[in-house]
């Protein structure tokens, strides 16, 4: 097989996570610190975006928050799993 064809596995570390929430929202701030606990010990990137300021991602998503993308790609919504989430970022599950 061509080198070009093979697709590389990303590392956690390579892998970057957005949450898309709302400032007052339980649900997001529940999300976040799921999403910040995981990418801690992962090592992925974090990011988060308000959809109070984008009226796109509002009109995308307001129904469904919190959101959470992995590199861009949307993983879930309202409650988020941390083994779930390990998973797709390609880390092992977590010890114990």
């Amino acid at each position: 097989m061509s080198p070009l064809l093979r697709r590389t596995k990303k590392k956690p570390a390579e892998r970057v996570v957005t949450l898309i929430g709302k400032p007052g929202c339980h649900l997001c701030e529940e999300a976040r610190a799921v999403v910040a606990a995981v990418c801690e010990e992962t090592g992925a990137a974090w990011t988060e975006k308000d959809i109070t300021a984008d009226e796109a991602l509002y009109k995308e998503y307001w129904e469904q928050i919190p959101v959470v993308l992995v590199d861009g790609e949307q993983h879930t919504f309202w409650r988020v799993d941390p083994a779930r989430l390990r998973k797709a970022l390609g880390a092992d599950a977590k010890p114990g």
